[in-house]
């Protein structure tokens, strides 16, 4: 019988071998933007357009998520991979010297590739996390690759020289 340890690094091992886009999940509490770096997010509706996030249950963001019932999502672009590592961190200073501005009442950070302006539709358990079901309330895209996170390093996607058939 395999060990629940052995499981979890197994697991670790897998999840590290899936290549995801790095994103910042932005809210606003009394004029101050907040921020968390996430991998763990996806697409989950089109009608209507819907996303889903995950969020450590322990949190600071999830509790202002809480409180606003909003949340941005800026898919970060290749060549931001110091700011995904600065929103990685603990801090309220996350936000010191990156160019941002508020859009439909959440941080949109400049360069991201992608954004999207969310609005809690529910949250639902998920072991040490908790799952946020947003409906998207506004949108956009840059051009230019994103960046992605795979085996543990930054970098992006490369398409086939060749089209896939």
């Amino acid at each position: 019988m395999t060990s629940l340890d052995e499981i979890q690094t197994s697991f670790r091992e897998v999840m590290a071998s899936v290549c995801t886009p790095v994103s910042v999940v932005t809210t606003m509490s009394t004029d101050h933007p907040h921020g968390t770096t996430v991998s763990a997010f996806t697409s989950l509706s089109l009608s209507p357009p819907m996303v889903l996030v995950s969020l450590d249950r322990g949190s600071d963001l999830l509790a202002l998520v809480r409180e606003t019932g909003t949340f941005g999502l800026n898919v970060l672009a290749a060549d931001q991979a110091p700011l995904a590592l600065a929103f990685a961190g603990k801090g309220d200073h996350k936000f010191q010297g990156v160019e941002w501005r508020s859009h439909n009442g959440v941080p949109r950070i400049e360069g991201a590739q992608g954004w999207m302006a969310c609005r809690v539709a529910r949250f639902i358990e998920g072991g040490d996390h908790l799952v946020i079901l947003g409906d998207v309330v506004a949108a956009d895209t840059a051009s230019g690759p994103p960046l992605t996170y795979h085996a543990r390093a930054f970098g992006t996607h490369a398409a086939h020289a060749e089209p896939v058939r």
